[in-house]
């Protein structure tokens, strides 16, 4: 079931969205020089690409970068540039204020989905579910918010529909009855339908159900993780031959969509068991939802399944090669997707690699009374800090107990951050975006995001005060204690 949309926020939001279109279609109009920004997971990198796509097709000048997040070194090399408009995407309000500061005749938009930490900043454009009264972690993301604004500059772009939903999947904003979209993502949904763009159905949720043989898909899921599968190839194959599976059809190997639907059943039944068997309750309900699939792209590509896609597009992020997933966003069906594959093998390898890393030793994953902890220190890669965490948070002892994970930025003398825990903790009223935005600016960091995913940037000197204020601020909201100012 999704919940009907409040009319006049709706409206309200959509009134922001063509105030924002009307401005950058000026700033096109005046041959304005446009520099983009937006951040580097798979949302970011979706609604950059149509951001890029739209203003491409109305030859504007401009230009793309990604990043993780955006410093004074940043703000600086942007003032050089004299860009004579900025667009901020995924990548919060404080930054745009900080460049307004510094440039207040620069015209700056902000698309953005994340947590309000104060007041809506004033002297630019600032589109933001939030300020509507939308939940931006589950109503609508980043690649939403772009999408609508693309729409509104030109409805040519309706055809950019496809790529907000990836963007929606990648923010794992499924969050409606079995793993569907819903709210504002529910229109973007309709509009990719309409437009024969894209299918909606019912069935296993594994990455590589469109590309793989099924021991393959079976072994590279890591959402929901399966200890004993996840990254065994063969137990994967035993698990399907016990279950009188055939992976093959004469010499060709079956992926997911090749399963009769009394297979299907017989594989989610005996997954559920063996889930259940391993005391991971909570993962059950991960294996069966909404699948998004893309029209247009070719089948046994990952381009065909939308998850499918927004992982290839976190990968490229990740794995230090944004521009490649941008592209592909922009329609680069060539050299970038080729490029974009390979990418994805690598992102796999590594993240199964700090997986094992991380479960090789007890005191690599502290529990706290209230809180996890995974220590990833030097040895895991900033950039895919959030990729683990949200692995691990659903795959716990007790999946109720928020997961903080971080990584050392060494040659910042910073600790990146990333926060996450799942819907029935945000229930009992906590917050991680405001708890991760307090706990950081008491320890001289940054920090904000959403109820259920957050992040944070802290020096390095302070990590172990900032876990033990994390532990207690989750404590006290689990008390209904209000714990801002």
């Amino acid at each position: 079931m999704v919940m009907a949309l409040d009319e006049k926020q709706t409206a309200n939001f959509f009134e922001g969205v063509s105030k924002a279109a009307e401005t950058v279609l000026e700033a096109v109009r005046e041959d304005s020089l446009i520099h983009v920004f937006s951040h580097l997971d798979a949302d970011g990198i979706a609604a950059a690409g149509i951001i890029g796509k739209a203003l491409y097709r109305l030859d504007a000048r401009f230009r793309i970068r990604i990043t993780q997040w955006v410093d004074e070194k940043f703000l600086a090399e942007t003032l050089e540039e004299k860009p004579q408009m900025v667009i901020f995407i995924d990548l919060g309000s404080d930054y745009a204020n900080l460049l307004k500061q510094k440039a207040s005749e620069m015209e700056i938009v902000v698309l953005d989905h994340h947590q309000l930490g104060g007041e809506p900043a004033k002297g630019f454009l600032c589109v933001n579910p939030h300020i509507y009264g939308i939940d931006g972690a589950r109503d609508i993301s980043s690649s939403g918010v772009a999408y609508f604004l693309a729409k509104a500059i030109d409805k040519v772009n309706i055809d950019l529909a496809p790529i907000a939903v990836v963007g929606a999947l990648g923010d794992l904003q499924d969050k409606y009855d079995q793993r569907m979209l819903g709210g504002l993502n529910e229109k973007i949904v309709e509009d990719a339908e309409t437009q024969g763009l894209l299918t909606v159905e019912k069935d296993l949720i594994f990455f590589g159900r469109e590309t793989r043989p099924i021991h393959k898909t079976l072994a590279s899921t890591t959402n929901p993780f399966i200890p004993g599968i996840s990254g065994e190839e063969d137990k994967s194959l035993a698990f399907l031959v016990s279950l009188d599976i055939k992976p093959k059809h004469g010499d060709k190997w079956r992926a997911l969509r090749d399963l009769t639907e009394e297979e299907k059943k017989r594989l989610c039944s005996a997954l559920a068991e063996y889930l259940l068997s391993k005391g991971l309750r909570y993962e059950i309900s991960n294996l069966i939802g909404h699948a998004y699939t893309l029209n247009l792209e070719e089948p046994w590509t990952p381009l065909r399944d939308g998850r499918e896609f927004a992982v290839l597009l976190n990968a490229t992020g990740r794995m230090d090669k944004p521009s490649v997933g941008v592209a592909v966003c922009m329609g680069d069906r060539g050299s970038a997707l080729e490029e974009a594959n390979k990418i994805l093998e690598d992102y796999r390898r590594t993240i199964n690699k700090y997986l094992g890393w991380i479960m090789e030793k007890s005191e690599r994953i502290r529990e706290m009374e209230n809180i996890y902890v995974v220590y990833g220190e030097d040895f895991v890669d900033d950039k895919v800090i959030g990729a683990i965490s949200s692995i691990l948070s659903t795959s716990l002892p007790n999946p109720e107990k928020p997961l903080i994970a971080y990584a050392d930025v060494k040659e910042e003398g910073l600790v990146k951050v990333s926060a996450r825990t799942i819907d029935a903790v945000t229930y009992k009223g906590v917050n991680l975006g405001e708890i991760m935005q307090i706990a950081a600016e008491k320890c001289l960091g940054k920090g904000g995001g959403h109820n259920i995913a957050a992040g944070a940037q802290i020096p390095t000197e302070n990590m172990e005060t900032f876990i033990k204020l994390v532990n207690e601020l989750v404590g006290k909201q689990l008390a209904g204690e209000k714990i801002g100012s």
